[in-house]
């Protein structure tokens, strides 16, 4: 066995996220990913204990772990080129499965399918990573905003609204009960 899927996954710490905004703080794939992957088995837990679902909570966290990363072949190609056409989208859906095949070919026979599984989740499984996708957009949004820069206000309020839209209850909860810490300073983290 050879590890070059894994250096690969590693090169997602070099991989920087928002390329076409300016950014107060910059945020590599290998970040978000995780950021995305914490977010995610929160929504599945919460699913689970608020809601009755019955979501594989680790398994979830692992899609999330992977969810972006044709992008070590293809690079963050920001959301509004890549929906701006459906031809686009499209398009860019074939370049990113062949990269995300690229990178499991790289894999043995033996290890494949599992990693193929975790690429390709099932539909309720998608929807838990696709809303701590948008979570995480959101969060940096705020974070963006509350360090003075106003080149993510609209990104916030489209992300915002797709997330008042939603129809994942998760979401929603998550959003009611626990959005509001992001920002806090540490003092008022920890004794609030």
């Amino acid at each position: 066995m050879n590890g070059k899927f894994y250096a690969m996954l590693f090169r997602m710490k070099s991989i920087m996220r928002w390329g076409l905004m300016y950014n107060t703080k910059s945020e590599s794939l290998s970040e978000h990913s995780f950021e995305c992957a914490v977010l995610a088995h929160a929504l599945a837990l919460i699913g689970n204990k608020y809601f009755g679902k019955e979501y594989d909570c680790e398994h979830i966290a692992a899609c999330a772990l992977l969810h972006d990363m044709s992008e070590t072949l293809t690079g963050d190609l920001p959301t509004p080129v890549k929906y701006s056409t459906d031809e686009l989208k499209t398009a860019y859906k074939k370049i990113e499965k062949k990269a995300e095949n690229r990178l499991l070919s790289l894999l043995p026979d033996e290890l494949r399918g599992e990693y193929a599984a975790l690429a390709d989740p099932s539909e309720e499984e998608r929807a838990i990573v696709k809303a701590a996708d948008r979570l995480c957009a959101y969060i940096k949004c705020r974070d963006e905003l509350s360090r003075g820069n106003p080149e993510f206000r609209t990104a916030c309020e489209i992300i915002r609204q797709s997330i008042d839209t939603s129809d994942c209850i998760e979401l929603k909860y998550f959003m009611d009960n626990c959005v509001g810490s992001f920002g806090e300073n540490l003092d008022t983290a920890l004794n609030g």
